[in-house]
């Protein structure tokens, strides 16, 4: 049984944070109130008629986004109970428990990022707590420390292809340093693609005098093999767990900047109460919405599939290409990690670095050079994209190794 106690991890200020009580928290636009509470524009958004014209007016419409246009001098839903339970929905498996998540489990932000600093502020004392990240992973978790003033300890992941958790060496870290308030853990890791094993962080979270939070960023979830391998259900039977998701990889809409971070009511009520009061615009939940509907759901699920068949089709097509390395991670992202050679035949940061900048600059193909994270030398990231974009990323990738390798 895990010792985690909300009321001596969080910080004492946040604990005593009321949530900012919005105008529309009493009473709602229902079509037919005259609402003089929110010193909103009565006369509406300033555009010209062209640009409201034909605009639909629900999720679905043919004639436009899912919104009212008209209606956007309204604030939003400060609570968006409606868009929380459709991703509840999602996430409700019954695969690790008979329960089933709630709202109250659920704090909606400004994609995942908004998560990963509110997290900070409600746990981490400046100057004085740390946390814990396992490099090779996603970088703002330790951008949002060093803005908050929160000191960083670092555990490596154990070598590629696994990347997997070093659970002894954590364990040992959080026996001796209660200093560590948070763990930001990555499944499906970035820039690994590798899935962390459920037994490993189920091992953490039972630390037996640890009073901490683990979180675990699940941005690629939906590139899993599995609906099972999202942890957001385990927040109803692990207190200090913060499972944190977005709609901006496999739904397709990083431009709307939507995450959900699922955990216990308690850590979701700091959270929200944390949270600027309409943090959430209309159309970012009208089109949110629209997206984990039912019909959403499945285009999804259809655009999911056909990256997957574009990534077998790379980790069939990338070795026989000369001067590509192994793969250094796992497949359940819509991205993969290669080596590229030297002409020596060694993986070489120099020779990436170069094949990158000749892809980007001269052939128009750009993908992520990771050679510089722990564990990732002579690595460049590849996203998957279409038929068309890997068929052009193949033919650019042979010739920029070639070019290269000749100097």
């Amino acid at each position: 049984m895990s010792p985690f106690n909300l009321e001596t991890c969080a910080r004492p200020n946040i604990l005593a944070l009321e949530p900012y009580r919005c105008a529309r928290d009493d009473y709602k636009d229902d079509g037919t109130n005259v609402l003089l509470d929110a010193n909103e524009n009565a006369y509406g958004p300033s555009l010209p008629a062209s640009a409201v014209s034909g605009t639909g007016t629900g999720a679905g419409s043919d004639s436009g986004p899912g919104f009212d246009l008209l209606g956007l001098h309204r604030y939003p839903d400060p609570h968006q109970n409606d868009l929380k339970q459709l991703l509840c929905n999602l996430r409700t498996t019954h695969a690790h428990t008979a329960k089933a998540l709630t709202p109250t489990n659920l704090a909606v932000g400004v994609g995942s990022d908004e998560s990963i600093d509110a997290l900070l502020r409600c746990f981490c004392t400046p100057g004085r707590d740390r946390i814990l990240v396992c490099p090779p992973t996603y970088g703002m978790y330790s951008v949002s420390a060093q803005v908050n003033d929160v000191g960083l300890v670092k555990v490596p992941l154990l070598p590629a292809p696994t990347f997997a958790l070093d659970v002894p060496s954590i364990l040992a870290v959080l026996t001796s340093d209660p200093t560590i308030k948070l763990i930001y853990l990555c499944s499906p890791g970035n820039p690994t693609g590798s899935l962390l094993s459920k037994s490993d962080i189920a091992q953490i979270l039972a630390h037996p005098t640890w009073n901490g939070v683990v979180i675990v960023d699940e941005a690629y979830v939906d590139f899993s093999p599995s609906p099972s391998d999202s942890l957001a259900e385990w927040v109803l039977e692990h207190p200090n767990l913060v499972v944190t998701q977005t709609l901006s990889k496999a739904f397709g809409l990083a431009g709307i900047r939507l995450g959900a971070a699922f955990t216990s009511p308690p850590i979701a009520r700091l959270l929200n109460a944390l949270k600027a009061p309409y943090n959430i615009s209309v159309p970012t939940s009208a089109l949110a919405s629209a997206a984990v509907s039912p019909a959403g759901l499945e285009v999804m699920r259809k655009n999911v599939a056909a990256l997957a068949k574009q990534r077998n089709r790379l980790l069939e097509a990338l070795p026989k290409i000369k001067g590509i390395g192994r793969l250094r991670g796992g497949t359940a992202s819509n991205f993969l990690l290669y080596e590229i050679l030297n002409a020596k035949g060694k993986p070489d940061n120099a020779t990436a670095l170069a094949v990158y900048q000749r892809l980007a600059e001269l052939k128009g193909v750009v993908v992520r050079f990771r050679g510089k994270e722990h564990g990732c030398e002579g690595c460049l990231r590849i996203t998957v994209g279409t038929e068309e974009e890997v068929t052009r990323f193949l033919a650019a990738l042979e010739e920029a190794i070639g070019e290269v390798h000749r100097g």
